[in-house]
């Protein structure tokens, strides 16, 4: 549809880049709230495991394979899971690391995901795996986007790769070829594509749910540690996750609460 832009050059460069990527990769803007929710990470792992948590965080994470293995691994992300976000604290500190990137590419009216998630993945760890996907296939809105946030230096395999959009279009009109094959047939087609960002703690990833991304089996000698969450505009499209029940809005201006709240007089005659 024919657009007007007023946003400013800074804004155009970020939505450009964002629009051709389909990604953003960013400092944080607020490495202290960062560094308090990696710690808290940090204390409820070790307190699952019933050990004494050492002054280095970022080692004992990037270390964790040394404290537990593959069959306690998902016990102890559930407890973890549940522990932070029981923290008054964390969403609206998860939202403070990329606040401005989401009210330039997103909106200033936003409803955020209820519920923060958290991925741990061992090295040469394969039950850990997200095969490929767009979560678009499982009743997600395209207007989401995904911010994923690492706790520790994620690069490689210890990271997430990504299609961007241009070959994803080109691949996702394929897809039926196979219907009848499995996601790692998908994942070979697409491989000479795909973009494996780096992203050393310290920086946030904004991307678009509606291209296919996933990880592999971590080959490096650290564990894993990463951080998502769904945000989207209030007033753009939702698909089977609604207001509520998913989301919830975190920056609702005061003619929305008017035009929400608002209903017509009634009793009169038409």
């Amino acid at each position: 549809m024919p657009v007007t832009n007023m946003l400013t050059a800074a804004e155009e460069a970020l939505n450009q880049t964002f629009l051709s990527d389909g990604y953003l990769v960013v400092p944080v803007e607020n490495q202290a709230g960062l560094d308090r929710i990696r710690d808290c990470v940090a204390e409820l792992a070790a307190s699952h495991l019933k050990i004494d948590l050492p002054n280095d965080r970022q080692a004992f994470l990037d270390g964790l394979h040394q404290h537990v293995d593959v069959p306690g691994l998902n016990d102890m992300r559930l407890a973890v899971i549940n522990g932070m976000n029981q923290q008054p604290w964390l969403r609206a500190t998860y939202f403070s690391l990329v606040r401005s990137v989401l009210d330039q590419v997103v909106g200033n009216e936003l409803v955020m995901q209820r519920r923060i998630n958290l991925s741990i993945q061992l090295p040469e760890d394969d039950s850990s795996l997200l095969p490929v996907h767009a979560d678009v296939w499982d009743g997600d809105s395209a207007y989401e986007v995904v911010v994923w946030v690492p706790l520790v230096d994620c690069f490689k395999t210890k990271g997430m790769y990504i299609l961007p959009p241009t070959p994803n279009d080109k691949h996702a009109a394929t897809l039926s070829q196979y219907a009848d094959g499995t996601t790692e047939d998908i994942y070979h087609a697409i491989e000479p594509d795909l973009q494996w960002p780096d992203l050393p703690y310290g920086k946030a990833m904004v991307f678009s749910q509606t291209l296919m991304h996933g990880n592999r089996i971590n080959e490096e000698p650290e564990t894993r540690w990463s951080m998502n969450c769904r945000f989207k505009s209030m007033f753009s499209p939702y698909a089977d996750k609604l207001p509520g029940e998913f989301f919830e809005p975190v920056t609702l201006r005061a003619a929305s609460r008017f035009g929400l709240d608002y209903k017509l007089p009634s009793g009169f005659e038409e």
